[in-house]
């Protein structure tokens, strides 16, 4: 699967088909995926739960984030994921749109979940007129952000050659090593970074489907 920039993408023209894949789409969908984990694994969403591992968060963007208070790491692995991000001033944009789409209980309360999560900037890189659609447009907003989902919480060492099933339907594929990794063609800018009820890869990049 190959993320495709918002500018290139008909995404307006794509929301009929993700209404059909998305109906439904709520608390009970994280826990009764269409799909495998992974294309071989059969493994339910709920199974897929893993224990969070010990490593740290590293990457270039880590560096930005407070040492202290509700926003720092500590900060965040105490509250659910949508609230965790809430407190990130650079996933600002990222909170704003899983609010529009309807998703804070969803995610927050999902248990072992993986969320790649783009940054202001990530947004940024799509064209305002485009982007106001897209936000526009709960279906298919809400298309775009479960794409970036995915059961268990995975470890760097899930991600150096993973293919996971999203909870919107469709496949991301990730690679790398040591503090080096990608989503599709989004660079992981922070990785590894805990929340109560999930692990979070902050991206420089908004994963688009392509179903």
């Amino acid at each position: 699967m190959n993320t495709r920039h918002a500018a290139g993408l008909p995404i307006l023209a794509m929301a009929g088909a993700m209404a059909v894949s998305l109906s439904g789409t709520g608390s009970a969908a994280l826990a009764s995926p269409r799909h495998a984990d992974t294309a071989a694994s059969g493994v339910s969403w709920a199974a897929a739960a893993q224990p969070m591992t010990a490593r740290r968060p590293f990457g270039p963007g880590c560096s930005a984030v407070p040492r202290t208070g509700k926003g720092s790491f500590a900060g965040m692995a105490a509250d659910p994921v949508a609230t965790a991000a809430s407190h990130n001033p650079a996933l600002s944009t990222l909170v704003a749109a899983v609010q529009k789409a309807g998703l804070t209980d969803t995610l927050n309360g999902a248990g072992g979940i993986t969320v790649f999560a783009p940054t202001n900037q990530a947004f940024a890189k799509i064209p305002k007129k485009t982007l106001a659609k897209v936000l526009a447009d709960k279906k298919t907003l809400t298309a775009i952000l479960t794409h970036h989902v995915v059961a268990g919480r995975k470890t760097p060492a899930d991600l150096r050659r993973g293919r996971f099933a999203t909870l919107q339907g469709g496949t991301v594929a990730t690679r790398g090593s040591g503090t080096t990794y990608k989503v599709n063609n989004a660079r992981v800018v922070c990785g590894n970074v805990a929340t109560r009820n999930a692990t979070v890869y902050i991206i420089d990049t908004v994963l688009m489907p392509t179903r």
